[in-house]
């Protein structure tokens, strides 16, 4: 038999619980009678090089030369833009409302293309001279394994940023990516009477580009190519034992210290003629140390 009791209303139980009624107010309720603070002109000692706001969530949309080749995912936005000497502060909510017309008018698409447009109508409705996007998501592809073809599922963390300097009319494009990869000890593998340890490397890569014609091509396949092909191996999302087999001795014959991981992607990247400057760094999360071991290549071609 269920226990009853009379409860006080909903209004009664949050003054109980605090609530107080709302105080007669003084000041404006209409924005154009209101004080705005951050257009308040004066000397503000520095100008910024950029504020704004950073771990907006969005649905994006993605385009991919691997299967699915049209896919909706999360994006982690950071907007942001200069601010003058002269000027308190920026007008941030002009960034979501921005935001939110992109993705009325068309959906957010992750396109070179469309992040131009954005950035350069930001420092326009900002009224600043510079403006930039990133964001961050998850990219997922096809994956078949090695001996039985069976598909599954794959992700990336990647990246793509552009920032506009309306003074010079330039933009500035950035992408990035983090890839999971197998990795064996070549130490090991010299020293043991037989096998060898390995373990799960990840791989970083953020490039610095001359122009957006990279965006002709999927540079998210390949800045993956770049990783995944200079590994020990490769992961997969489903392997059966023959698929096992062929991943296991590939990775046994193609030894790979950290070090070796970032010289070799690195060269992959020195060979391409879109990239400008890049960032290589590989962290394994070794098997039978506490530690884990990391390396870093920075390079600028000019």
């Amino acid at each position: 038999m269920h226990k009853t009791f009379d409860l006080p209303s909903k209004k009664e139980r949050h003054k109980r619980f605090g609530s107080v009624p709302p105080i007669k107010g003084t000041k404006p309720k209409n924005k154009d009678e209101m004080k705005d603070l951050q257009n308040t002109p004066n000397d503000f000692l520095f100008s910024i090089n950029s504020v704004g706001i950073s771990n907006v969530k969005h649905p994006v949309i993605l385009h991919s030369d691997l299967l699915p080749s049209v896919q909706t995912t999360i994006g982690t936005f950071s907007l942001t833009t200069s601010l003058t000497q002269m000027s308190k502060g920026i007008n941030m909510s002009r960034l979501t409302e921005l935001l939110q017309k992109y993705h009325e008018e068309e959906g957010f698409v992750l396109s070179f293309e469309q992040l131009r447009r954005f950035t350069k109508e930001l420092a326009v409705i900002m009224n600043q001279t510079a403006a930039s996007i990133e964001v961050t998501f998850p990219w997922f592809f096809e994956r078949k394994s090695p001996a039985l073809a069976k598909v599954g599922l794959m992700h990336a963390d990647a990246k793509i940023s552009v920032t506009y300097d309306q003074e010079t009319k330039q933009f500035t494009y950035v992408t990035g990516l983090t890839a999971a990869v197998t990795t064996l000890c070549p130490c090991s593998k010299e020293i043991s009477e037989y096998s060898a340890h390995n373990q799960r490397g990840y791989v970083r890569i953020e490039t610095e580009l001359y122009s957006d014609s990279i965006g002709e091509k999927d540079w998210k396949k390949i800045l993956l190519e770049a990783a995944e092909s200079n590994a020990s191996a490769s992961l997969h999302p489903v392997l059966k034992r023959p698929d096992e087999k062929m991943v296991t001795e590939k990775a046994y014959e193609n030894p790979r210290f950290v070090e070796d991981m970032v010289r070799l992607v690195a060269a992959d990247l020195y060979e391409n003629n879109d990239i400008r400057a890049f960032t290589v760094e590989c962290r394994n999360e070794e098997s039978i140390h506490v530690h884990d071991a990391v390396a870093t290549i920075k390079f600028e071609k000019e």
